[in-house]
């Protein structure tokens, strides 16, 4: 089983057990983390399309650590005016453990749904 979850304006797909790199999430380490944006889920071949978003699932992870991507240098220059810029970049993530693909409750969905409506 997997799914296609949106966030920080990515997409990303995940299964249970997946460690994944997100943008900077504001979640302590060891705390949980919900996604409720999912776009797609797939069951043994059974597929769901969400209309953006399929309605009555979620991700649950938890944030195992948070860190710096590798360096990037950014460098600018424009020939023959002795302009030179040097910059370096250093992305910051969040490193995520999938703990589950869970349909939500029939109580949840009609929320859900509601929430969607308005």
């Amino acid at each position: 089983m997997y799914a296609i979850i949106e966030s920080c304006g990515k997409q990303y797909k995940v299964a249970e057990g997946d460690v994944v790199f997100f943008e900077k999430l504001d979640t302590e380490e060891g705390k949980k983390v919900t996604f409720d944006k999912v776009v797609l889920v797939s069951d043994e071949g059974k597929v769901e399309i969400g209309n953006p978003y399929v309605k009555g699932y979620k991700v649950e992870g938890k944030v195992v650590a948070h860190g710096k991507g590798k360096k990037i240098i950014v460098f600018k220059y424009k020939p023959k005016k002795n302009y030179r810029r040097k910059q370096g970049h250093r992305q910051p993530y969040t490193k995520v453990e999938i703990t589950s693909i869970k349909a939500a409750t029939k109580k949840q969905a009609t929320e859900a749904e509601e929430k969607v409506e308005e």
